[in-house]
């Protein structure tokens, strides 16, 4: 009978052997499912988190440049004023010195006020002509200046950062 004992505590540990064998098994198959579940959850979070950033960069990008095009048709409409200042300023000849200083003043803090927000003079008298920036409206024959050169403004031109505002209108030696 002991002997019957003992090989029955055999089968028994040998069953008992078999259920954690199974049960490891059943442990490590959860914990490979956790990770792959892990590394997909991980994955997502870091595609979101890229997709976020990537909106939050093209929507400040696309809010400047609404800025610089807000600002350039602003400054258009502007223009105008500004060139009446200076035919004010070239025709001032007979006028009272005074409003000719109050000319001047205005004129002056108009020019400040552009450079503030980045919009400047296009420089083009003897320069060469650039027909991205220019306009030209007449030619003239004058051997003594090089071919394609800007010789008078008829009127300024303007650029904010790359954009240009407003095209010079030039006289171009030919």
């Amino acid at each position: 009978m002991a002997k019957k004992k003992q090989d029955n505590d055999v089968n028994i540990q040998q069953d008992g052997a078999d259920v954690n064998n199974t049960g490891n098994e059943e442990v490590t198959s959860c914990e490979t499912d956790m990770e792959k579940q892990n590394k997909e959850l991980t994955d997502c979070y870091k595609r979101l988190a890229a997709e976020y950033d990537n909106y939050r960069k093209r929507t400040a990008k696309e809010k400047q440049d609404i800025y610089d095009i807000c600002v350039a048709d602003i400054t258009e409409k502007f223009l105008p004023v500004l060139d009446n200042l200076d035919l004010a300023l070239a025709n001032s000849d007979s006028a009272d010195d005074n409003v000719v200083k109050g000319i001047e003043l205005i004129h002056k803090q108009f020019l400040e006020t552009l450079a503030k927000l980045g919009v400047f003079e296009i420089d083009c008298l003897n320069k060469p002509f650039d027909p991205n920036i220019h306009d030209a409206v007449m030619v003239t024959e004058d051997p003594a200046i090089e071919t394609g050169t800007v010789v008078e403004v008829f009127k300024k031109g303007y650029i904010y950062k790359d954009r240009v505002v407003r095209h010079s209108v030039v006289k171009v030696a030919q």
